[in-house]
């Protein structure tokens, strides 16, 4: 053999993870970075301790909501599409469960958009007219 093996003797540091914002904060750690001199910084925060940030934007909230007339209620199903949709639906001779297995969704929203509590989704009236072969929309 007549290579030359030579070893690596530099030392090799391993250090601990940095403290962390809680341990920092620390009484103990505090004390020991004054006993070595290291500089401290001591913030007073704003709002410390109290929660007037949740506390002081409600009241105003509160008297735009009392202040607010409008009725504000989702579009509903109207009664010529509840008619049109049972009628289609009868003369094919499907239940509800049929016809929401038909275009692929839950009877519980046949069962919505009949009794017209549902609220309006084209996507779904579509379905419905390929399905019942019948024009649910604009003029008839």
């Amino acid at each position: 053999m007549s290579g030359h093996i030579a070893q690596d003797w530099e030392p090799v540091v391993i250090r601990k993870k940095a403290p962390t914002s809680a341990a920092r904060k620390d009484e103990k750690a505090v004390n020991a970075a004054r006993r070595s001199g290291a500089e401290i910084e001591t913030v007073k925060k704003a709002a410390a301790g109290s929660n007037k940030a949740a506390s002081s934007s409600t009241s105003l909230n509160t008297r735009k909501l009392d202040e607010e007339t409008e009725n504000l209620t989702h579009e509903k199903v109207p009664t010529e599409l509840k008619k049109a949709i049972i009628q289609g639906r009868t003369e094919k001779k499907l239940t509800q469960a049929q016809l929401a297995q038909l275009i692929n969704e839950k009877p519980q929203i046949i069962q919505e958009y009949e009794s017209g509590k549902a609220i309006p989704n084209q996507q779904i009236i579509t379905k419905l007219e390929r399905a019942l072969g019948v024009k649910l929309r604009g003029k008839k």
